[in-house]
């Protein structure tokens, strides 16, 4: 699945295996990178297609 938005526009996750609930949940991305720092997570979430950055979260 292709993310667009945010800090990993363009980056590819692999969703291989998640089921249909899993997709649907969207995508907390563990990262070092984020707004709130270390320990943070990015946010994408599956509203519509593509699935899009929703921001990052503690």
């Amino acid at each position: 699945m292709e993310l667009h938005g945010g800090p990993a526009d363009g980056q590819l996750l692999d969703v291989t295996g998640w089921s249909l609930e899993e997709l649907a949940g969207g995508a907390l991305l563990a990262t070092s990178t984020g707004v709130r720092g270390p320990g943070g997570r990015w946010d994408y979430v599956p509203a519509r297609r593509p699935v899009h950055w929703d921001g990052d979260t503690p």
